[in-house]
């Protein structure tokens, strides 16, 4: 049976049940968007002149509120040109690239302006951008920010105040944007924004201090053994807002490793996402996906768990955790097991 049927017949029957997974909205400023987990539409934007459908199909999917990840790098300028972000999966680029402005932003603003004149804060943000800087030159990290004061309105922003561990709440607006832990990026985004200004992007904690190894082995055993406690030992502050996971701490090896989903993994899953919660921090896990070759769409192998009832294991186990930001190339398919409700 196709995945889409029984997807959908898994929605019915769950809506028919009037079931639901998903937690109520805390009553404090600790800012977890109070709507359980969200699809992240991993890598949303055109490869090599290919996929361009795919920021569409995000948006159109009907969810109240979703992530989008754009990756992108910096291109230099030229004669007539001025450097840009574009959106690229690697470093290098030819300058042909769609810029960020042209892809995401224009793309989103009648969204935006709806949203704006029906004010209707209560749902804010509609949708949360994630920015994966595949390049971190000073002059990126400034013309990104410089884009961001453009389209200032749009923005979830917080108080700029002189003592960083100090959580400010979200000043909601339909957009809110979020950056991970690149080279230099605090210092634009957060350090050099006077007191009292508006930060209008939010990072991640930094990367855990883990034992290293160069046997590929002995790394997956040091993530997958790793407590919770080493992995999440940071609380949010106000820039640093979320944490950030490849499957391989949950699952040893990752996805083309996993065996059948244990209630062991269950277990640790949990732990992981609580710790990240307690630490006042939302929590992403990337890339989920399950498919045959002749589905693939241009997604990385290293993500696949190699069949649909794989990864539908998997996404309903990071829904009723209380994964914040769930990753997959199949925005569709995820979406459908989200209105189920995780079942």
């Amino acid at each position: 049976m196709a995945i889409s049927i029984i997807i959908r017949l898994l929605a019915l029957a769950a809506a028919l049940a009037s079931v639901s997974t998903t937690p109520a909205q805390p009553a404090s400023t600790r800012d977890r968007l109070g709507s359980g987990s969200l699809l992240h539409a991993h890598n949303c934007y055109p490869e090599a002149g290919e996929w361009r459908d795919r920021l569409d199909r995000a948006l159109t999917i009907g969810l109240s509120r979703l992530v989008i990840e754009q990756d992108v790098a910096w291109a230099p300028g030229s004669t007539g040109r001025p450097g840009r972000p574009v959106l690229s999966h690697d470093a290098e680029v030819d300058g042909s690239e769609p810029t960020l402005e042209q892809h995401f932003f224009a793309r989103v603003r009648p969204l935006m302006e709806r949203a704006l004149a029906e004010n209707r804060p209560e749902h804010w943000p509609l949708v949360i951008l994630h920015l994966d800087f595949k390049t971190n030159e000073p002059e990126h990290h400034r013309a990104v920010w410089h884009l961001l004061e453009q389209h200032r309105a749009w923005l979830t922003t917080a108080e700029r105040v002189a003592d960083g561990a100090r959580v400010m709440p979200f000043r909601l607006a339909p957009l809110l944007v979020l950056t991970e832990n690149g080279t230099g990026q605090e210092a634009v985004f957060s350090d050099r924004v006077p007191a009292g200004g508006s930060l209008l992007v939010f990072g991640t904690t930094p990367t855990p201090d883990l034992p290293r190894s160069e046997d590929p082995e002995v790394r997956a055993r040091i993530q997958v053994t790793a407590t919770p406690a080493a992995l999440v030992p940071w609380p949010a502050t106000n820039y640093r807002r979320w944490t950030n996971f490849s499957w391989g701490v949950v699952e040893q090896g990752g996805q083309t490793r996993a065996g059948a989903w244990t209630p062991a993994d269950t277990a640790r899953l949990h732990a992981i996402v609580n710790r990240a919660h307690e630490q006042s921090l939302w929590i992403r896990f990337y890339t989920l996906n399950g498919h045959g070759a002749g589905a693939n769409r241009g997604w990385t192998d290293s993500y696949n768990f190699g069949s649909t009832g794989a990864v539908i294991a998997r996404w309903q186990a990071a829904i009723t955790a209380g994964v914040d930001f769930v990753a997959t190339d199949q925005y569709e398919d995820f979406a459908l097991v989200l209105a189920a409700g995780g079942h």
